[in-house]
């Protein structure tokens, strides 16, 4: 039975583009505006779901939604203050949705 050993450690996973996002959005003056959100922890960040039944499940089958790329997602909301990206967030028992993923 040999042992490897490593010199060092692995590099950290590189991020890869999360695809065609559904992005909720809201209709506003000069059209739809993708909705932003704040973490528990009161952070900005934007929101993209991998399906729409996803994004149904988390915000309502009533919210509409526009299908953008990670980079044009991430193009839109960093001007404002959103650097991160939470893609298909979940909800945990006994939090309702509005103390766990905030509009903002």
């Amino acid at each position: 039975m040999s042992h490897l050993l490593y010199a060092e450690d692995p590099e950290p996973a590189e991020r890869v583009p999360a695809g065609l996002l559904f992005v909720p959005v809201r209709s506003g003056p000069a059209g739809c505006t993708a909705r932003l959100f704040r973490t528990p922890l009161g952070g900005r960040t934007a929101v993209g779901f991998t399906s729409p039944q996803r994004l149904a499940a988390a915000l309502g089958s009533d919210q509409p939604w526009v299908r953008l790329s990670e980079p044009a997602l991430r193009a839109l909301a960093e001007p404002v203050g959103a650097t991160a990206l939470t893609v298909d967030p979940r909800f945990a028992p006994g939090i309702s949705r509005g103390q766990h993923l905030r509009a903002g």
